[in-house]
């Protein structure tokens, strides 16, 4: 294989996020926030560079104060944001999360008119994935054009020049207008896929097809019941393309499956549960 200039560019959101200074307080009684950074591309590009990869992100942000954030903050973690477009018009992501250990972590989105849903295949041409050895790519950007396109063109980019690909499941159920598109979204981009990654439910949702395996209650499709085969969603996935599969399984660790039938279980380690948002990344 020909030797490339950079080990990875990650594709997808980016944004400012504003933690609870409150741990334990309920969302209506959080009296301050701390301003990090967050979207799984980001957090993924930043741990990479963090371990001497050469990393780059593809995202967009707007001409804003957040999206000046949102840079600096990758400038000094040493990231390449040299193919991160300012996008007019747009607004920079943001996450305002609440904290309340150990199992309670509200989060809510501002989206609307996000700077990231709208990277263009132009975009990705500019990036010339052709130098990476690797392309990791976030289920998310697969919601809305004109990103999605250009996920589907930046992969095809990578499989006609040897980059691998690994795909981050991602699913953000509030992110979809309904939830069993997000499959269909997915599935065609499996078969380009080297490595998938994604907790049971993700796993799950990507394979999604039957109504009756979701439960919804008003007002709470950020978090709907999703029922399935877990073991059955894995097969599909392996069956369709990907090399490899890890399943992420909490305090349980995570279990790697590849499509000759090997797998192992990775354990979990003991921590003090502070905040599980972005863990997985």
């Amino acid at each position: 294989m020909k030797q490339k200039e950079f080990d990875l560019i990650t594709y997808g959101r980016s944004s400012i996020d504003l933690y609870s200074q409150n741990i334990g307080a309920d969302f209506v009684d959080i009296k301050g926030f701390d301003a990090f950074v967050g979207g799984s591309p980001l957090n993924i590009a930043v741990g990479a560079s963090r371990l001497g990869l050469k990393a780059a992100i593809l995202t967009a942000v707007g001409n804003d104060k957040v999206g000046d954030f949102i840079l600096n903050f990758l400038k000094k973690q040493q990231v390449y944001t040299d193919w991160v477009p300012r996008i007019n018009g747009a607004r920079s992501s943001a996450v305002v999360l609440g904290i309340e250990p150990p199992d309670r972590f509200p989060l809510v989105y501002y989206r609307d008119n996000a700077a990231d849903s709208q990277l263009t295949i132009d975009h990705v041409i500019d990036a010339n994935i052709s130098r990476f050895r690797i392309l990791e790519i976030s289920c998310t950007a697969l919601n809305i054009e004109p990103t999605r396109s250009a996920a589907f063109f930046a992969a095809e980019v990578a499989v006609e020049n040897d980059v691998e690909i690994v795909l981050d499941i991602d699913f953000r159920a509030d992110q979809w207008h309904d939830i069993r598109s997000f499959g269909l979204m997915v599935r065609p981009l499996l078969p380009k896929v080297t490595c998938a990654i994604g907790t049971e439910e993700e796993i799950i949702a990507a394979t999604l097809q039957s109504a009756e395996q979701v439960k919804i209650k008003h007002q709470q499709i950020s978090a709907p019941e999703i029922k399935g085969d877990i073991e059955s969603s894995i097969q599909k996935i392996l069956a369709s393309g990907p090399q490899v599969l890890i399943v992420k399984r909490g305090s349980k660790g995570a279990t790697i499956y590849k499509k000759d039938g090997y797998k192992q279980d990775v354990p979990g380690f003991p921590v003090k549960v502070l905040n599980v948002l972005g863990a997985g990344d």
